[in-house]
């Protein structure tokens, strides 16, 4: 039996290019890792606007309960992840992955119970772009960070001073949150075939904020029509992005995911204009081509990096003519 492919992470490491999980139709492959990600953002964003829609029947806290229970439930019934065979520092892995991603979760709805969707995502998305140029080897990849922190801070307006502080804080700590997640994403890629790292995962955030929705919401959380939004909001929210980033980073630096992370604000406004009846302004617009443009940019530095690589491979194997 032959190896899988191999490809080269922000580090220079190889890594395994992946198999798509059981379940997951192999045509999403096709889409490549840059394709991936924009659905998964897509997904994401428009699943948080229906979960601003459920807030006010099971509270901020019962929502992400709901989101992470039914993620988990999903992928561990359609991965069955092994749990024998696995290294300490590969649970020591999938358990702080799972922690990031209950604590990213926890704190976007909480700032987003708080504040509109828009300026939370915006907030939400410094931490990837901080990211991007601490893990980035190459002066460009700041340029195109700091581009897209240029639009999205215009997409805030210029400013923050007009939202409840309490909020921007938890989208902040969301943002940080949301980088760690990043990082410990491609490194259970890495570590578990296919999707088992993600469901083990998603087990580990559910079971921590368990208690947490049980206190906050109680009995709501039984609510059929409650468990049935929640269930849609764990698909857009959780399953699909959260697979679909799984596999793309397996294929993607970091610091190139992270900058594409910054259209994300482009993304929650559109889904707060069609789920929420929130307008966009000539500024709003003009921060979406900004993020758009520097998100396409980075795209376009790494395929140069990739055909480059391609294009020195066969020369360096030539052998070298006698004198």
């Amino acid at each position: 039996m032959t190896a899988a492919p191999r490809t080269s992470d922000a580090s220079g490491t190889s890594t395994p290019n992946p198999v798509a999980p059981p379940g997951v139709p192999r045509r999403l492959g096709s889409l490549g890792p840059v394709g991936l990600v924009l659905a998964g953002g897509i997904s994401v964003q428009f699943g948080g606007a229906l979960a601003v829609t459920l807030m006010p029947r099971a509270g901020a806290l019962g929502v992400v309960t709901l989101r992470l229970i039914a993620a988990a439930v999903v992928l561990l019934v359609v991965c069955r992840p092994r749990l024998r065979g696995h290294s300490r520092a590969d649970w020591g892995t999938v358990i702080a992955f799972g922690i990031a991603m209950g604590a990213m979760n926890g704190l976007f709805y909480e700032a987003v119970a708080r504040i509109p969707l828009g300026p939370a995502v915006t907030l939400e998305v410094l931490g990837p772009l901080a990211l991007s140029v601490l893990a980035s080897r190459r002066a460009i990849n700041a340029v195109w960070a700091g581009l897209a922190l240029f639009g999205v801070f215009l997409l805030g307006g210029g400013g923050f001073s007009t939202l409840d502080p309490t909020g921007v804080g938890l989208a902040l700590g969301a943002g940080a949150m949301w980088a760690m997640y990043i990082l410990f994403s491609a490194r259970t890629g890495r570590r578990f075939p296919q999707a088992d790292g993600l469901a083990l995962a998603m087990a580990v955030a559910a079971l921590l904020f368990l208690p947490l929705g049980i206190v906050s919401a109680g009995t709501r959380l039984l609510n059929p029509t409650t468990l049935a939004l929640g269930s849609a909001v764990a698909l857009l929210s959780s399953v699909l992005p959260y697979t679909l980033e799984l596999l793309a980073l397996r294929r993607l630096p970091a610091s190139t995911f992270a900058i594409l992370m910054s259209l994300e604000p482009a993304t929650a406004a559109t889904a707060g204009f069609l789920i929420l009846g929130q307008s966009l302004s000539a500024t709003e617009a003009a921060a979406i081509a900004l993020v758009i443009a520097a998100s396409i940019g980075a795209v376009r530095t790494q395929v140069g990096r990739g055909r480059a690589r391609v294009e020195q491979a066969p020369a360096a194997a030539e052998p070298t003519p006698e004198a």
